[in-house]
């Protein structure tokens, strides 16, 4: 008699060659996809930064904001299943489907020059310019290209940056009175017509504030706003279930004024200590070979440079700060807050 014929079973290696087809057929086909909608929504001009930052201020979800666009759901699915970051190409290499060697952070600021940074930022112009007539803070920002993470706001062309960390603390501040203005000439322009490079920018910035001076004799205190280039760690708190991108004061020592920029540094840092635990990484003094050691901090007894957040922090974390910060100076200002 006859027997049947049995049903061919699939091997387990024919199992694992199907399995990488599909992944393979998938792959194709998301990039095919999301290189079309990536391009498309580079093209929309809509919003850019000067929209976003009026976003953020009327109040705007980030989070809402970055799950509106369908490669970012894409990209989260991706992670979760072979832990690849499609907005970071290196990750393909990284993974251990591809490379069983352990992942290196290759998220680093590596950009010590203005043609490096121009590929990252950008200047903004100020979303809404008003003129102040009786302005007491001046901020502005030496170094306006430093970066932060633009994760999920790069397809919309946004960049952020201290120079937008600036327009929204000039917002934050003059909504409670405290009378504020931003530097908003284009440092980099100015580096340019005068044929200064990018180690010029102090050069550059102390004219600007020379020139402030001059017009508001109101001006009392005077902010530069920079970003630090250390990894997340070290520039991020949680306060509160809630993230906030770390405050550094520095404070150059090479001039013999620096005692009164100490003093007023100290007397923020120790507020914010009191309010904001954890917030301020403290003060940071500088001088000897290979600094500036002065930050034309010499212009003013009431120059403060902050170094707020680094590079890879969100600017979400930069915002909660910025909301601090306002609350800070509030305090030094106007005296501090009824307990």
């Amino acid at each position: 008699m006859n027997t049947p014929n049995k049903m061919k079973l699939k091997t387990p290696k024919k199992r694992k060659i199907l399995k990488f087809r599909y992944l393979i057929y998938l792959l194709i086909i998301y990039f095919a996809f999301s290189a079309s909608f990536y391009m498309s929504m580079k093209n929309d001009n809509k919003i850019n930064n000067e929209q976003f930052i009026n976003f953020l201020l009327n109040g705007g979800n980030i989070d809402q904001f970055n799950n509106l666009k369908l490669t970012t759901v894409v990209n989260k699915t991706m992670q979760l299943i072979l832990d690849i970051d499609l907005t970071n190409p290196s990750s393909l290499l990284n993974n251990t489907i591809f490379n069983q060697n352990k992942k290196i952070n290759n998220n680093k600021d590596e950009y010590d020059n203005l043609e490096e940074l121009k590929k990252v930022s950008e200047y903004i112009e100020d979303p809404n310019p008003k003129e102040s007539l009786n302005p007491i803070i001046y901020i502005y920002n030496t170094h306006q290209l430093e970066n932060y993470n633009n994760k999920n706001l790069d397809i919309y062309g946004i960049t952020p940056n201290v120079l937008m960390a600036s327009y929204i603390l000039k917002e934050k501040l003059n909504k409670i009175n405290i009378p504020t203005i931003v530097e908003d000439s284009n440092i980099t322009d100015f580096l340019n017509i005068n044929g200064w490079d990018y180690s010029a920018s102090y050069k550059a910035t102390r004219l600007l504030i020379l020139d402030k001076k001059s017009k508001y004799q109101s001006l009392k205190y005077f902010i530069d706003i920079h970003r630090d280039s250390v990894s997340r760690e070290i520039t991020t708190t949680t306060i509160d279930d809630k993230k906030y991108a770390k405050i550094l004061f520095v404070v150059g020592l090479e001039h013999e004024n620096y005692e009164k920029n100490l003093e007023i540094a100290t007397k923020l840092n120790d507020l914010i200590n009191k309010y904001y635990p954890s917030l301020t990484r403290g003060i940071y003094k500088k001088e000897g070979v290979g600094v500036d050691g002065i930050y034309n901090q010499d212009l003013s007894p009431n120059s403060i440079l902050i170094e707020l957040g680094g590079v890879d922090n969100t600017i979400e974390e930069v915002f909660n700060s910025i909301e601090a910060l306002t609350n800070i100076l509030n305090y030094y200002i106007n005296g501090e807050k009824n307990e």
